[in-house]
């Protein structure tokens, strides 16, 4: 691990003012070359802690009053994170358990988290499979993703929120907008909003950012602009979608990816 604390910036409905109880876990089982993350997800930084010591961390971020105990990039660590929540729930953790995912996971691990996991906030990062394996390293990303995002629907069903407004159960998928991929995005969104309807929530997201060295790939080293982002908001508006999230201000911004300093591990 590499982190666990509140984290205020995610969508509204995790973050709210207390803020989400954000654990964030080293390693990836994908090769995004334009990651914000690489620190953790590619260059091996992080603690080895024990299950038992995973769970007390739920429950550390839960007496803080968080919203939600949101596991970021779990997929490689599903099967202990899995042992780790009933531990926890022995503990007493009651607040609802968020599976922050890039989609690149098989049906089985999804199906082995039932009842434990609360909230799936999966990405659909590519819709293309030779863009998937050219910015990512991974074949047979859409269909593999598009399995694990309709396993995770018919798990928890629609979105349910509290009185405060605050994600207590259902899917909301992410869909980062990468620069000069604005017909991709539009494609992903469509299918999204065909097959699922108003049963989800899609995050339009604008953050991208070419932290990492990407000479090898200057058509996305650079910040989508506000032309290219207003586009695919505007074709999901057409379309007739409703329940999403847009960003908006200065959202591409290092200063909204926290410090890996081992902070609450």
């Amino acid at each position: 691990m590499s982190r666990a604390a509140l984290h205020m910036w995610e969508e509204p409905c995790i973050s709210g003012e207390n803020g989400s109880g954000t654990v964030f876990f080293s390693g990836c089982n994908m090769g995004c070359v334009y990651c914000q993350n690489q620190d953790i997800s590619h260059l091996g930084f992080g603690k080895t802690i024990t299950l038992e010591r995973l769970s007390d961390i739920y429950i550390e971020l839960q007496n803080q009053n968080a919203n939600n105990i949101n596991l970021v990039t779990p997929t490689h660590y599903s099967e202990k994170i899995a042992k780790s929540i009933i531990m926890a729930k022995e503990k007493g953790l009651k607040i609802p358990v968020i599976y922050n995912t890039s989609s690149y996971e098989k049906t089985q691990a999804i199906e082995n988290l039932n009842g434990l996991v609360d909230v799936y906030l999966p990405d659909f990062k590519y819709i293309n499979e030779d863009i998937a394996k050219k910015y990512s390293a991974c074949y047979n990303y859409p269909q593999i993703a598009k399995k694990a995002i309709d396993t995770m629907i018919k798990q928890v069903g629609e979105c349910v929120f509290d009185d405060n407004g605050i994600i207590q159960k259902g899917v909301i998928v992410r869909v980062l907008v990468l620069p000069g991929q604005i017909q991709q995005a539009k494609k992903i969104i469509e299918y999204l909003y065909n097959t699922y309807k108003d049963s989800i929530y899609i995050s339009i997201m604008s953050q991208y950012t070419p932290c990492t060295n990407l000479d090898k790939y200057p058509e996305i080293n650079r910040k989508i602009t506000q032309q290219e982002y207003d586009e695919v908001v505007d074709f999901a508006v057409d379309i007739g979608l409703e329940n999403g999230f847009i960003q908006e201000g200065e959202s591409a911004s290092e200063s909204f990816i926290p410090p890996f300093n081992l902070y609450g591990v």
